[in-house]
């Protein structure tokens, strides 16, 4: 497993995170799964607050209990609260929530500290200076090390650049979705902020699923996405591979976190990371199949 730098962190982070969106409710099952995930070199794991309410936390919690906690980076989220009558949630990035709401993830995870600490969205009404004050404060604290933001609107990413210590910046990416080069990379890059890179394979579609319209892709375009990623593919670097190296060959790309729910996701993820880099042909030959999409709101 290949260890990057995340951003201006110390944090050195697996370049395949284990995803825990995707685990379902029986905690023994989800706990042999980390527990494997551990084994195999997987060292970041991603859940959030909402997930599950909560319960998401809590089985990565009880999952790595045992496990030496140096050796393991948590990160989560926070900014949704869930309503009363649990019927959905509402967007809440206040500093009093933030403040009171990082000690139930806390709490859920069995650990004294948050290794990174997302923004779980994020707009241009919000208090950004009041949100930041909060999530400073946490690592003054000691109860967070470090915060990042988890957005895909490239006004939102370039206030939190310019007015906070953010580390990281979660987004979706891949082949089908190449919004993010236009000027969220460049800005990153140029400000050692580690993207964190989800929706590598595009719902599937890029590693096997029937085609579909995809974005502003119609199903027709997503086809032949598809199939040039499968002409780069093989027996020994099958399609979900190649579209994953695709992504983390990426320079601004520091990992990418994956949706693990079973052993057989896990072996993939492992090998992924493994596989033969794309080329420099192979990346422009991918390039030059689609044009390049681009963020059309929130600019």
């Amino acid at each position: 497993m290949k260890y990057n730098q995340l951003g201006k962190s110390n944090l050195q982070i697996s370049e395949v995170g284990f995803g825990c969106m995707s685990l379902g409710t029986d905690d023994k099952a989800n706990a042999a799964l980390i527990q494997e995930a551990i084994r195999s070199g997987i060292n970041f794991f991603d859940t959030a607050d909402l997930y599950d309410h909560g319960n998401n936390e809590s089985t990565l919690g009880k999952a790595i209990a045992g496990a030496k906690r140096e050796e393991v980076i948590i990160a989560t989220k926070v900014g949704n609260q869930w309503k009363a009558d649990g019927s959905g949630w509402d967007w809440n990035p206040s500093k009093a929530y933030i403040l009171a709401s990082v000690e139930e993830s806390l709490r859920r995870l069995k650990t004294d500290y948050i290794d990174l600490y997302q923004l779980h969205g994020g707009t241009m009404q919000d208090p950004i200076d009041e949100t930041i004050e909060a999530f400073e404060t946490l690592v003054q604290q000691g109860k967070i090390r470090y915060y990042g933001i988890s957005s895909i609107r490239p006004e939102v990413i370039r206030e939190y650049v310019r007015r906070s210590n953010i580390v990281s910046v979660m987004m979706q990416y891949s082949l089908l979705d190449r919004r993010p080069e236009e000027t969220c990379f460049p800005l990153l890059l140029g400000n050692n902020i580690g993207v964190l890179a989800r929706g590598t394979v595009a719902k599937g579609l890029l590693a096997g699923k029937p085609p579909a319209p995809f974005l502003n892709y119609t199903a027709g375009e997503v086809e032949k996405a598809a199939a040039g990623i499968a002409a780069l593919s093989s027996e020994n670097r099958p399609a979900s591979q190649t579209a994953l190296r695709y992504v983390l060959q990426q320079p601004a790309v520091t990992a990418a976190i994956l949706g693990i729910r079973t052993a057989a996701h896990l072996s993939d993820a492992v090998a992924a990371s493994a596989a033969t880099p794309l080329t420099a042909q192979e990346i422009a030959r991918l390039n030059s199949i689609l044009p390049v999409n681009r963020y059309e709101q929130f600019r």
